[in-house]
């Protein structure tokens, strides 16, 4: 069964990076560490930063639109010892063709390509599970507090002294040096 996930974060680690995914439909999340070559092109694409020259992952994107080709979906396969797998679905006319990849192109290609990314069930089942801070109904409460909240909410305490503290106790006499 596969998982809709979308990028939930993106953590840069040293020379590593860990890009997390989340279920959308759910409470789970995956962490994958990846390379800094792949975490610095996602990072990229999402702060819209374009460089002059193409780099690796829009070179590929743009092989696939001039073959009139399309990233259909991305999905993470299964987990073995420690490493994660991947395949992108890749159609041109009306045939697709699953490729190999590693999760990192893969999600770096899906993002820019627009494409949905999934997760094998299994690959959830064989992580330590990590759920979400909230749900995206307390995430809503929060939102709709949020709208209803008068700035005069946050700021009636504002002209009020704070609390006096006691004075300190008098401190004794030194006595005099003979």
């Amino acid at each position: 069964m596969l998982i809709p996930v979308n990028l939930y974060s993106l953590v840069a680690l040293g020379s590593q990076f860990v890009v997390v995914l989340e279920e959308i439909e759910g409470p789970r999340l995956i962490p994958i560490w990846i390379g800094a070559a792949e975490g610095n092109s996602i990072a990229m694409h999402l702060n819209r930063i374009q460089l002059p020259r193409p780099m690796t992952h829009d070179l590929i994107i743009n092989l696939v639109n001039l073959w009139k080709s399309k990233i259909v979906k991305v999905v993470i396969t299964e987990l073995k010892e420690s490493t994660f797998y991947a395949s992108i679905y890749l159609q041109q006319n009306n045939h697709v063709e699953e490729i190999d990849a590693r999760p990192s192109d893969s999600i770096a290609l899906a993002l820019r390509a627009s494409a949905p990314l999934f997760v094998d069930e299994s690959v959830f089942q064989q992580c330590e599970p990590l759920l979400k801070p909230i749900s995206k109904d307390e995430l809503n409460e929060f939102k709709r507090k949020l709208a209803d909240l008068k700035p005069e909410d946050i700021y009636k305490d504002i002209n009020k002294r704070p609390p006096q503290a006691p004075p300190p106790p008098p401190t004794p006499p030194t006595p005099p040096k003979p």
